[in-house]
């Protein structure tokens, strides 16, 4: 009857140990597909970095509730911010000089146009030098792939 239990609880290890070989494997599996989806969104992340450091303006992307979004290297070189300072913070309380309440109107404007309008402006700014600039904005509405308007792209010059 001892021999028995023995085999019978062997077997039974050996099925318990084929079913967690076999959960290794689509853990494997898994753990790859995973690294290679972050080497993709890491490739995409970088392109789409370029492409913004390639733009001559200042490029700052805020969502509905004018949370910024995106600050490229070109508006920190206007304004002397850098992304890490302002990413996550409302743009509205933001201090660069730039008279940001006058962009209430032309940002609402964009979230509430259909989709392909831009609103386009000229403040007078004072820039991170101290000197006055006349600022050249461009106000778009970030689309998405659902056709909802969910921010607003300005590129500043």
């Amino acid at each position: 009857m001892a021999y028995e239990e023995l085999q019978s609880t062997n077997e039974a290890l050996e099925t318990t140990n084929e079913e967690l070989q076999s959960a290794n494997e689509e853990l494997h599996t898994v753990n790859e597909e995973l690294q290679r989806s972050s080497q993709d969104l890491n490739q995409s992340n970088t392109f789409l970095e370029s492409v913004f450091t390639s733009l001559k303006g200042g490029v700052v992307v805020v969502n509905r509730d004018l949370q910024m979004q995106i600050w490229n290297a070109k508006a920190g070189d206007l304004w002397g911010l850098r992304p890490d300072e302002v990413v996550g913070q409302n743009l509205l309380n933001l201090d660069i000089g730039l008279p940001v309440e006058r962009l209430c109107q032309p940002i609402r404007d964009c979230l509430t146009l259909s989709g392909n309008s831009l609103v386009e402006l000229t403040l007078d700014a004072v820039n991170r030098k101290g000197h006055t600039v006349s600022c050249h904005i461009t106000c778009t509405p970030l689309i998405s792939l659902q056709n909802q308007v969910q921010g607003v792209i300005l590129i500043m010059t």
